[in-house]
């Protein structure tokens, strides 16, 4: 039984990091919202009295081995639902390697569904003895085990993402965005920017231009909530939580801002209304501190983010810590006229849109056998 489903990417609104902490991870404040563009993945399970996994992908930068996520994901599944197998996956790639778009990720997600799904297709006389299904706490756990930034795809659609990325909460979806992404032929390594990050920190620190635990200044002014909370408790922030405290001020205003009705975010949520819009983004100034890293060794891409610009981006940003870039745009016509031009100037543009949280569900699992 071959199970295929789609794989879908995620974009970045604004990532925040935070200081680094004792077991070598950041914390992170992010908002994950996955889009329409895709790879495929391919299950297929035979009865077999021993687990053998196999990965097949014609992109040779995609490790075959027990390092590629799908792999990994496989094995934990097979393992948790008790099950035995050959299992081979097909890797059909249609987005970068190493691009910011949470690829690799998206695809060991994709993995753990078409393999649950194709284990219990097999016929009963084939199936060996097998657990009930994954719950969707399981699910969040085993991706959190593979990578942090799994579990926004076990959600979809608008996904808040904090601590090392990996503690996910859906958020009510914003309205579908149109858009135009680039990917450029340069592959970014997260953990050497993440490297560059620690070491701008330290260059800036030292000049006095950040504050210990590599944070930027204390802000001078409280949210309006942190203020009240402050006038009753007395609650004083540590420095290292300062900054993410401050982002999750941002973050929620721009998610609970609703200038065309002045309605709170919760009396949209119970009213089925997405949540934000695009005029909220841009208001909101958020911002991906990778590009402070990322564009000093690869200023083309800062050249690609003015580009967007220029085209009509009403907002552009790099992806996660690259080297994708998109630029969110008013309408699909707009988009569409934007990645015209851009393909113009030799870069490798196409038009798409966000995915909501339903879209992203009714989509992935529709590819068939």
């Amino acid at each position: 039984m071959t199970i295929a489903v789609r794989s879908f990417a995620k974009i970045n609104l604004g990532l925040y990091i935070g200081a680094r902490r004792a077991d070598g991870f950041h914390d992170l404040r992010t908002v994950y919202q996955t889009i329409a563009l895709h790879d495929v993945i391919r299950v297929s399970v035979v009865p077999s009295r021993r687990v053998e996994i196999v990965c097949q992908c014609d992109d040779p930068r995609v490790p075959l081995d027990s390092s590629n996520t799908c792999y990994r994901m496989a094995a934990l599944v097979m393992e948790e639902l008790g099950a035995e197998g050959k299992v081979t996956i097909e890797i059909e790639k249609r987005l970068p390697v190493q691009g910011g778009m949470g690829a690799a990720s998206s695809n060991a997600v994709a993995t753990m569904l078409a393999l649950e799904k194709a284990l219990t297709k097999l016929r009963a006389s084939e199936r060996p003895a097998l657990k009930k299904s994954l719950s969707v706490a399981q699910r969040l756990r085993l991706a959190a085990q593979v990578g942090s930034d799994l579990p926004l795809f076990v959600l979809g659609g608008t996904v808040l993402g904090v601590d090392r990325g990996e503690e996910v909460y859906p958020l009510a979806d914003l309205k579908a965005t149109p858009m135009v992404v680039v990917t450029p032929e340069i592959g970014v390594s997260t953990p050497k920017a993440f490297a560059a990050w620690d070491a701008l920190v330290e260059r800036e620190t030292v000049h006095g231009r950040w504050s210990a635990n590599g944070l930027r200044p204390r802000r001078t002014q409280m949210c309006a909530e942190e203020a009240a909370v402050g006038t009753r408790y007395q609650l004083t922030p540590s420095a290292s939580s300062d900054r993410m405290f401050s982002v999750g001020c941002a973050l929620s205003a721009w998610l609970g801002s609703n200038p065309d009705t002045g309605a709170p975010a919760a009396t949209l949520i119970k009213s089925g209304g997405r949540v934000g819009n695009l005029s909220d983004l841009v208001r909101a100034g958020i911002e991906n501190d990778f590009e402070r890293v990322v564009f000093s060794e690869f200023p083309e891409l800062r050249d690609m983010k003015r580009a967007l610009e220029r085209a009509g981006a009403r907002y552009a940003s790099l992806s996660g810590s690259g080297s994708t870039l998109y630029g969110l745009f008013g309408s699909a016509g707009e988009a569409a006229k934007a990645a015209e031009r851009l393909r113009k100037q030799r870069l490798k543009a196409v038009a798409t849109r966000t995915l909501t949280r339903r879209e992203y569900w009714n989509r992935s699992l529709v590819v068939g056998r």
